[in-house]
């Protein structure tokens, strides 16, 4: 395994712990789909749980860091210029339908840059992660883009509601943080999405950058309304042409 720093093991372990509850609550999802108070409330306790995990075991290593949570865990705390931007299950709608495709995403904001980022698939145990001039990895293997130049072989991810289809195939996933840790793998081309909170992205960021791709320029400061645009370069400007009334 090549080296990475203390940050990210930390980032990484944190997330391993919480998926552990996750998919333990992910196994009784599946199971409440029949009962008639409906599984909801049970997803959104689940969300706190894996979040709480993670906040606690980022505490324990870095008490001082602040924290950008998607549930109620965000706080400023000493140090406001290192945050940890935490989504406990991104793709809460996959899994409150018992739909296996969710992820765990952490990533460190550091002055104003995320300069490290995880997204944990827990059911499928698939871990991508980056750091900054460190190179992206899937599960120990460094991966890159896709070097496909031609559109019509291209796979595209989106999410949200689409007001018009673009000319280009497309893929709903449900789940920002895949999606974008797909386009680094070379699984998916592309990803384009509007209206994204920063927890949503903020890990896809650096681990997209590290794996050679392209994503337009967003500012870290807000955390709602963010816009994203991410591809290889190969193909980068083609596909913001499809999307100029994105």
């Amino acid at each position: 395994m090549q080296s990475i720093s203390a940050n990210l093991n930390i980032m990484i372990k944190a997330a391993e712990k919480a998926s552990r509850a996750l998919i333990r609550d992910f196994g009784e999802v599946e199971k409440l789909q029949v009962s008639i108070k409906g599984p909801s409330d049970f997803v959104s306790n689940a969300d706190l749980k894996a979040e709480k995990i993670i906040i606690e075991e980022l505490k324990k290593a870095r008490p001082y860091y602040s924290i950008i949570s998607e549930e109620d865990g965000s706080e400023k705390n000493k140090d406001k210029n290192n945050t940890w931007i935490i989504d406990p299950i991104d793709g809460t709608t996959n899994f409150l339908h018992g739909v296996p495709h969710f992820a765990i995403s952490i990533a460190l904001k550091s002055q104003d840059e995320i300069v490290s980022g995880v997204i944990y698939d827990p059911i499928k145990d698939e871990m991508f992660y980056a750091e900054k001039e460190n190179g992206a990895f899937f599960n120990n293997q460094r991966v890159r883009v896709s070097k496909k130049r031609d559109l019509s072989s291209c796979l595209f991810a989106t999410g949200g509601q689409s007001k018009k289809e673009f000319d280009l195939p497309l893929r709903k996933s449900g789940s920002a943080a895949l999606d974008m840790a797909y386009v680094a793998a070379g699984r998916f081309d592309g990803y384009f999405e509007n209206n994204l909170s920063i927890w949503d992205i903020a890990a896809g960021i650096i681990i997209l950058k590290e794996a050679g791709g392209m994503i337009n320029e967003i500012d870290l400061s807000q955390n709602k309304n963010i816009e994203v645009k991410a591809s290889s370069m190969a193909i980068n400007a083609k596909m913001l042409e499809k999307l100029e009334n994105f």
